[in-house]
């Protein structure tokens, strides 16, 4: 199970590049809309395609990048999309604090998206920037004991 979740190299695709590209586009475009329940208090038939949208883009996303290479489930890129998710949860749950959290999510998106390699690769759990599979000292066989 390690070996399929962490590659030895990274998977790819053909038109890799541009699936992210369209899902990532189409994830913007539901997250507008969806603003409309988190910042307006529209009526849920206004902003609810847009949320599935905007969960259905977000997933597939996710999906793309655990089958390239599972590794950014231990960098802060990752790690800063799950806990995306653990907010979006709290927000749907805790009316009092849904603009708030909304604002917070919108800001981690924004600094993650923008950070330089060495703050979205950096695994907090290695202590050190990861980019690859490949440096897990499980792929590595003179690093096995």
């Amino acid at each position: 199970m390690l070996s399929w979740l962490f590659p030895k190299q990274k998977r790819d695709f053909t038109a890799k590049r541009y699936l992210s590209i369209s899902l990532r586009t189409l994830h913007l475009f539901g997250i507008a809309g969806f603003a409309g329940f988190f910042l307006y208090d529209l009526p849920e038939n206004l902003w609810r395609p847009y949320a599935i949208l905007a969960l259905a883009t977000g997933l597939l996303m996710l999906m793309v990048e655990l089958y390239v290479d599972a590794i950014w489930l231990i960098q802060l890129r990752g790690l800063a999309v799950i806990t995306k998710i653990f907010l979006l949860l709290l927000a749907m749950n805790v009316p009092q604090l849904t603009i708030i959290l909304f604002c917070i999510i919108v800001v981690i998106s924004g600094y993650f998206s923008h950070a330089p390699g060495k703050v979205r690769y950096y695994s907090p759990f290695l202590k050190r920037v990861v980019k690859s599979s490949a440096e897990l000292s499980f792929n590595q066989p003179y690093l096995r004991k």
